[in-house]
């Protein structure tokens, strides 16, 4: 089984259960109302778990992009390709995980602040190349792009001074034209 994995069930019979992965789909849609909700709704009738959506326009007004992050196995994300080019609003549908693509997120974290730990967490911020945002005498907001495992670091070294509030965007990704050595 190559990307299955075993698992023992409670009478001691082995089941094959599949292994997620986190994929990345791009989507070019014409942007008319109500087609976000056509694709989302799409995902919610079959049953289709999303990670993350964004959506925003390109620099032709009539088309925007969407990226969808979906938990899923390759069979699964095959079925949602599949009927997502079946929408009337869909344009182009791909799947970024086994091609080389750029992706970014944006987070703003509102930390708990004393005197004492206010240069901790700049130190922090800097290393991180993220920005402070919005400061009070008892919180900093930081801003921070970033790929997922950057967002998820910074999150985790200010998480022991205490996070009052998150908000992240979600992934936003697109194909690499250049795959060569630079």
């Amino acid at each position: 089984m190559s990307q299955d994995t075993i698992k023992q069930n409670m009478n001691g019979r082995q089941t094959a259960k599949k292994t997620l992965k986190k994929h990345t789909i791009s989507l070019l849609v014409e942007n008319r109302f109500g087609a976000f909700n056509r694709i989302a709704g799409m995902f919610s009738a079959k049953g289709y778990n999303l990670d993350s959506i964004t959506v925003g326009p390109t620099d032709d007004e009539s088309i925007s992009r969407m990226t969808v992050v979906v938990s899923a196995d390759d069979s699964v994300v095959e079925q949602i390709t599949k009927n997502l080019n079946k929408l009337i609003d869909t344009l182009k549908v791909v799947d970024l995980t086994y091609e080389s693509f750029v992706e970014r997120e944006l987070v703003l974290i509102k930390v708990r602040t004393m005197p004492e730990t206010r240069s901790e967490i700049m130190q922090i911020v800097d290393i991180f190349r993220a920005k402070i945002v919005d400061i009070s005498p008892a919180t900093m907001t930081v801003e921070a792009t970033g790929g997922n495992e950057k967002v998820d670091a910074i999150v985790k070294m200010l998480k022991p001074f205490v996070i009052k509030e998150i908000a992240r965007t979600g992934r936003v990704a697109m194909k690499r034209e250049y795959s060569g050595e630079v």
